[in-house]
């Protein structure tokens, strides 16, 4: 008997000990398809880009181990919520609404919109400069309501996709095109390189954060580890990987 209830005290501890592990591994949230933030790459058919190397950069940095959780963006808050998330990076600005409800890490990325014009263009310092341009902004976007309210544009064109707005602008047909920063920063670097600059400040800004259920302990670690990342440059090398230009 006492043979007995010694072997099913040892199978209840490594029971105690497989949940234990599982526990201690995370689970995080991220976008499906938000390039180049995270998407599926065709060659391998697994999650990449920026979001998700520099997460993974993070659990390096502070130890713990993780499964990534693709997911539609509009279910990592509610997972957040409810705990079946212990984390969540998934290009998500940090906004007074949602600091309700979730924890945030510190900005890892500011976002928002760029003014790019052509290389040779010195009349337009920024959107002030825009009364009697010709802008190019895809249909649909933010880009098209900030340019209702702060600038004053002769006319301002509407694009189904990025590269027929930025084509627009490297022809001629338009003065200069407004749109999200990763978007103008990818075409700055590559096709646009030597052809186009930015002109003024980053619009709109908001910067984009890791979220976490309230009261995680696990914010602070990341904040740290975040921190070291850019101390010692991992965090730039990681940003002019997916984004082609300094974090500057």
């Amino acid at each position: 008997m006492k043979r007995i209830i010694s072997i099913c005290i040892a199978f209840a501890l490594a029971l105690s000990m497989v949940g234990t592990a599982f526990a201690d591994k995370l689970v995080v949230g991220t976008d499906t398809n938000f390039p180049p933030f995270e998407f599926k790459d065709p060659a391998t058919g697994k999650h990449t880009g920026f979001d998700v190397q520099l997460w993974d950069a993070i659990a390096k940095e502070i130890g713990v181990e993780y499964e990534l959780q693709p997911m539609a963006f509009k279910g990592i808050v509610p997972g957040l919520q409810s705990a079946q998330l212990d984390v969540g990076i998934a290009g998500m600005s940090i906004t007074d609404k949602r600091k309700e409800v979730i924890d945030f890490s510190d900005g890892y990325y500011d976002s928002g919109l760029l003014l790019l014009v052509r290389a040779d263009n010195t009349d337009i310092k920024g959107v002030e400069s825009l009364d009697g341009k010709i802008v190019a902004t895809k249909q649909g976007t933010t880009s098209v309501e900030y340019l209702k309210k702060h600038a004053n544009p002769a006319e301002t064109k509407l694009f189904p996709n990025d590269n027929a707005m930025f084509m627009e602008l490297l022809t001629g047909g338009v003065d200069a095109v407004m749109f999200d920063k990763p978007v103008v920063e990818s075409f700055l670097s590559k096709r646009g390189k030597g052809k186009v600059k930015t002109a003024g400040p980053l619009y709109a800004g908001q910067p984009y954060g890791m979220g976490f259920p309230k009261g995680s302990e696990l914010a602070a670690k990341v904040n740290a580890a975040l921190k070291t990342l850019k101390d010692n440059g991992s965090y730039a090398k990681l940003y002019k990987k997916w984004f082609g230009v300094d974090p500057s």
